[in-house]
């Protein structure tokens, strides 16, 4: 009996040590935000692979009839491609800044970054009233369309993100320079969509 007392006291003594200890455990995760980011981008990366092949297989097997190869305008496009490049750049600088708490530089960064996004919107809608074709007018526009459209969707969604983001930033807001995961998850992002845009760039007006 006083062998079993001892050991209970030895179990009750130890308890809040091993709680604490399992509570240090728990809290020390690694942090796969990131991670779960990148794989989302791999997948959505792979649907635009899939348009990409559509596009060519199209292309290739589907010609257009002699009369209807559209010659598509290169100027909105370059100008909205340079755009969106800078658009990456000014969104590093963003990023740059918050890492030093320079809140000011670093919203003033993310509203140019917001703008030229915008402005590449803009562009593409001005691009769409102006093309020789229609939607549903053959295999190639209805491929331009969706292709471009989807694109559009996901620069959209990113303009989004940027303005999320900038009214959070803050030297106590949910963006700091020891929080910096919205900032540096949005620019992953719109880096993946720049990306995906230059692809898009070089076959749909350069190929």
């Amino acid at each position: 009996m006083d062998t079993l007392a001892t050991s209970l006291t030895s179990d009750a003594k130890a308890s809040p040590h091993q709680d604490a200890t399992d509570h240090g455990v728990a809290e020390e995760h690694n942090d796969v935000r990131m991670f779960g980011l990148a794989t989302f981008l791999v997948a959505d990366g792979m649907t635009f692979a899939g348009f990409f092949a559509a596009y060519l297989t199209f292309r290739a097997v589907n010609p257009l009839p002699s009369g209807s190869n559209y010659e598509l305008e290169l100027v909105l496009p370059t100008i909205n491609t340079a755009l969106l490049i800078i658009s990456s750049l000014t969104f590093h600088r963003a990023g740059r800044a918050l890492l030093t708490s320079r809140i000011h530089d670093c919203r003033l960064w993310l509203g140019v970054s917001a703008a030229l996004g915008i402005a590449f919107l803009v562009g593409q809608m001005v691009e769409y009233f102006h093309l020789p074709f229609g939607l549903t007018e053959n295999l190639f526009a209805s491929t331009f369309y969706a292709l471009t459209g989807f694109h559009g969707l996901h620069v959209t969604l990113g303009v989004i993100c940027i303005l999320v983001v900038l009214f959070q930033v803050g030297p106590n807001g949910k963006v700091s320079a020891i929080k910096p995961f919205g900032l540096e998850a949005a620019e992953l992002y719109w880096h993946f969509v720049d990306g995906i845009w230059v692809v898009l760039y070089g076959l749909l007006y350069l190929l």
